[in-house]
């Protein structure tokens, strides 16, 4: 009896790390497919390939280096480029806050905590609060940031490569980073807490991108995770 037991939660363990490590890897093929739209929108803006991939390299938030490329693109000044890049960054800051509880058991001493820092985004961060299982949730945010940031580089390599001869809306390579968001977000819809923080980041985005400046609902609306995260993480 003791021994099916054991061979039960072993099947379990292994059957929810498979889960885990496939929707980790699968988030991060979509991601690696909309990387090729910036990398074609970056050289596009004219910056070379080096330049995009560096910023790929060094940044690896999505929506900032969008937002900056696309001011230069439109003949923006550098520091306004920043400023925006940044100000889109700082809903990072929020997740960092999400996550702080759980910072020790996924990360351990310090220079390995610095070095988790970089994978902080949006889908790593949705991906590990899914989990409730500290284990679970270790994996999924090492997982899902590695795998990102392999699939989102290797991404942008090849569409600054491609260069101009890509148009990312007649193959479909704009609909990759709305649909990795609805699959970060379907995991936390079970729970109440996911609901309200879902529902409450869709209204302060619906209610404020009507007079904000680009950029500032999403910021607004990533304040919304606080909602969504419990006192035992």
């Amino acid at each position: 009896m003791e021994l099916r037991r054991r061979n039960v939660g072993w099947h379990f363990v292994v059957t929810e790390l498979r889960r885990v490590v496939v929707s980790s890897l699968a988030l991060g093929g979509a991601v690696g497919i909309f990387a090729l739209s910036f990398g074609v929108a970056s050289v596009s803006a004219g910056a070379s390939v080096w330049q995009t991939c560096a910023l790929s390299l060094f940044v690896f938030t999505g929506a900032s280096q969008f937002s900056a490329m696309s001011v230069v693109g439109a003949g923006g000044s550098m520091l306004a480029a920043y400023g925006g890049a940044v100000l889109l960054a700082a809903r990072n800051m929020v997740y960092g806050l999400a996550l702080s509880s759980s910072a020790k058991s996924m990360a351990g001493n310090l220079p390995r905590r610095l070095f988790a820092a970089h994978f902080v985004i949006d889908e790593t961060t949705a991906l590990a609060l899914a989990e409730s299982s500290p284990r679970f949730r270790k994996v999924a945010f090492w997982t899902t940031g590695i795998g990102l940031f392999t699939f989102w580089n290797l991404g942008t390599l090849i569409g600054a490569l491609a260069g101009t001869a890509i148009d990312p809306q007649k193959f479909g390579l704009d609909i990759a980073f709305p649909a990795a968001f609805i699959v970060m977000l379907v995991p936390h819809l079970r729970s109440k807490l996911g609901r309200q923080a879902s529902a409450l980041g869709g209204v302060l985005c619906l209610v404020s991108i009507s007079f904000l400046p680009i950029g500032v609902p999403i910021l607004i609306a990533a304040l919304a995770v606080l909602v969504g995260v419990r006192n035992d993480q």
